[in-house]
């Protein structure tokens, strides 16, 4: 998916992807949750709320949209945080969709197991 325009399309895309090849080295097969966020959000404090008990089914990455490095993102969301990805695909924004996330984790891990299996 193209967001952005001109330069910073190539920088989101090799910002992200180094993110997500970087936590994929891991030890883990869980999935990247990613949550675009800023300082103060308490929508995004309410979300971080709510997925705690999903937290031993993902990896939670926070990226703050205001940082420099992130200007793409913050051009992108910034009247729309919290906004999640999930293995560098957008899942949802604003608010939690608790059904929305369970069905996907149900797939990756579904899909996970038959990777695993073929193994």
């Amino acid at each position: 998916m193209l967001w952005f325009r001109g330069n910073r399309v190539h920088l989101a895309r090799y910002s992200f992807g180094f993110l997500l090849r970087n936590l994929s080295t891991s030890k883990t097969n869980l999935p990247v949750l990613t949550l675009f966020t800023k300082d103060p959000c308490p929508l995004c404090d309410e979300a971080k709320e709510v997925l705690k008990p999903y937290n031993n089914r993902f990896i939670l990455q926070e990226v703050d949209i205001t940082l420099p490095q992130h200007s793409a993102w913050y051009e992108r969301y910034k009247f729309d945080i919290p906004v999640f990805h999930l293995n560098g695909q957008f899942l949802m924004m604003h608010r939690v969709n608790i059904s929305k996330l369970e069905k996907q984790l149900l797939k990756l891990e579904q899909q996970d197991g038959v990777t695993n299996k073929i193994r």
